[in-house]
């Protein structure tokens, strides 16, 4: 009895531990979705996606038009640059590297409005 009750603890033990290895979100960051999600629905929709960017963890902020920056932030929302977008398509000029040297984590949300 004491065998079965070990052997079907262990998975309860380790799935709880699993979710507890999710990265937050910043607060700031999230901060600035939901002042998106106060617009109305952009074309095409906002999608914030998360990258490695010179060893730092960085958020890629979408546009709501044509001939806008594509913004990237650091975790406490500090302006790095614009890797694309605005009237060239080559961003700001102050990352010409990222699309080549940013590793993409994941999406970290897009509008399904």
């Amino acid at each position: 009895m004491k065998y079965f009750l070990l052997v079907f603890s262990f998975p309860a033990l380790f799935g709880h531990q699993c979710g507890k290895n999710k990265t937050r979100i910043p607060v700031c960051i999230q901060q600035r979705i939901d002042s998106i999600k106060a617009e109305p629905k952009w074309n095409p929709p906002a999608e914030v996606n998360e990258y490695v960017y010179k060893g730092k963890r960085v958020f890629l902020f979408t546009s709501n038009c044509c001939d806008q920056y594509i913004m990237l932030y650091d975790g406490t929302c500090n302006y790095i640059c614009a890797p694309s977008g605005g009237f060239t398509g080559k961003g700001d000029g102050k990352c010409t590297d990222f699309y080549e040297n940013a590793k993409h984590v994941k999406l970290i949300w897009k509008d399904e409005r």
